[in-house]
């Protein structure tokens, strides 16, 4: 799975909207967004981020492992 896929897939398991995913992380839904669909590069920090968010490691959101604990 590609880690846009799976950033996707992590949201909508946890019943997030991009509009309260980019208010955890402190950025706009459009710029959520724009990482979701690969229209904008998603910067290491974010991806810690996320990895904190959905309690899963950065391993598992750019896909270089299955298993999706920490």
């Amino acid at each position: 799975m590609h880690y846009l896929e799976r950033i996707k897939a992590l949201r909508e398991d946890n019943d997030l909207t991009q509009e309260a995913i980019g208010k955890k992380l402190k950025i706009s839904q459009r710029v959520y967004s724009n990482y979701e669909t690969g229209q904008r590069a998603i910067p290491v920090e974010i991806i810690c981020e996320l990895a904190d968010i959905y309690n899963t490691s950065t391993d598992y959101i750019l896909g270089r492992t299955e298993d999706r604990n920490k």
